[in-house]
């Protein structure tokens, strides 16, 4: 069936954050909170949300501008392409991202001055219209779960039924070891840690083998019954500041020393994308994130030896993320979901992906996603109000856990449903 948008419309919220939230050697305030609305010929209403991170997604932008310059940049690559989408028939959101993706990347390349824009900043500028046009796409077929809602070349990937998805912390530059043991006593297990701290390449190996250490002096002697081996695992993202493999040997070789490599589960993104560099000699297993925008890059990324993909389905639309979900299964590549600090609707359509993706190797049966709103965000109580699942158990989380039920599958996290604070952005025009 085809699908025509007819009518859009965008509105956007500024979410202050507790402190400043730093990675990539630079560090965010708020963080802007973006509502998509779209209409189809047959009269179907549909609002999709998207979180902004314009240095996680493109840090030369965010260095070149003020915070709320480049948050603006972001959000009118999203208003050009809705004008854009407008008129458009498609017959998945999939089709319609594959129509649309050159054409607005052109146009962002020339709202931030840059040829070489990274392609996540303009995913990232399409999440909320995706999941708008997925919610679109669901309303026009009676889809009502998120399982129907997966079409059938991808639900292999998705195959999984997890009734636990643990609850990954982020540990970024500022975040203190007496703050790392409180969110041990609160049951969390999996740490994302943050390296590529600022300064010079070797600046920043001396800071980043200082987080190090102090990390593993509050965690190493700790276990876990959640792993095979029962050791905390750290999972380390480097955000691509390691210039050269020889760097980063260097960081792992005193990781090995202090005897922290056995606990390294994870290592995300350690060199720049455009150095093409071979990881099938790094004695850990190495993840891509933003170096994968497609399933085509994702193929890249497997030929240059990476064993592990970061899905951000909140970060570089559901669309896309189905289609490198469907490469990593394939090639038998272990995922996991990312966060992007996201809304707490948001979290749950992260949640419904990684709920359903095969357990992580050395862990016991469940899922693994990133969640570090509640840590960052100064309104994290009062943006939960706004999930109109508002109150369901599997919304927060336990014991280091999202413990989902019968209900979450169910209602698919209520994605599905309306959020009357979201649909309040709206409701003065559409009275």
């Amino acid at each position: 069936m085809n699908i025509e948008i007819v009518h859009v419309d965008s509105n956007f919220e500024r979410e202050p954050l507790n402190k400043p939230f730093g990675f990539k050697g630079g560090s965010m305030n708020e963080i802007w909170q973006t509502a998509i609305l779209v209409t189809s010929q047959t009269g179907h209403i549909k609002i999709g949300l998207n979180t902004q991170n314009v240095l996680w997604s493109d840090a030369r932008v965010f260095a070149g501008f003020s915070e709320a310059a480049a948050n603006a940049m972001m959000y009118s690559v999203t208003d050009f392409a809705l004008q854009h989408v407008c008129g458009l028939n498609f017959r998945t959101p999939i089709e319609l991202l594959d129509m649309i993706l050159d054409d607005i990347s052109e146009y962002a390349q020339k709202v931030t001055g840059d040829i070489d824009l990274k392609r996540s900043f303009v995913l990232n500028s399409l999440v909320g219209l995706d999941l708008a046009a997925w919610l679109l796409y669901a309303a026009e077929n009676d889809l009502t779960t998120f399982d129907q809602l997966v079409p059938d070349d991808f639900k292999a990937a998705l195959r999984c039924k997890h009734h636990r998805v643990a609850a990954i912390p982020l540990i970024s530059y500022g975040v203190s070891a007496k703050e790392i043991g409180n969110l041990i006593k609160k049951g969390h297990f999996f740490m994302k840690i943050k390296l590529g701290q600022s300064g010079t390449q070797e600046e920043m190996l001396s800071k980043d083998k200082a987080r190090l250490l102090e990390i593993h002096k509050a965690l190493g002697s700790l276990e876990t019954p959640h792993t095979l081996n029962g050791k905390i695992p750290y999972y380390f993202d480097a955000n691509g500041r390691y210039e050269s493999k020889e760097l980063l040997l260097q960081f792992l070789d005193y990781a090995d020393k202090v005897g922290a490599l056995p606990h390294i589960a994870l290592l995300e993104e350690p060199f720049p994308e455009e150095l093409e560099e071979s990881v099938a000699d790094i004695p850990v297993r190495v993840a891509a994130d933003e170096s994968v925008h497609t399933d085509a890059d994702a193929l890249r990324r497997i030929e240059m030896g990476y064993s592990a993909f970061a899905l951000k389905p909140i970060a570089k639309t559901l669309s896309m993320t189905l289609k490198i979900a469907k490469t990593a299964y394939i090639h038998n590549i272990a995922c996991f979901c990312a966060d992007l600090t996201v809304n707490p609707v948001l979290a749950d359509w992260n949640k419904n992906v990684a709920a359903r993706l095969t357990t992580f190797p050395g862990m016991k049966q469940m899922g693994l996603m990133e969640s570090n709103g509640a840590q960052n965000y100064r309104e994290w109580e009062r943006m939960k109000s706004f999930h109109p699942a508002h109150g369901a158990q599997w919304i927060d989380i336990v014991d280091g856990c999202f413990v989902l039920d019968d209900e979450f599958y169910q209602r698919s996290g209520g994605i599905f449903e309306t959020s009357s604070h979201y649909d309040a952005l709206f409701n003065a025009e559409r009275e």
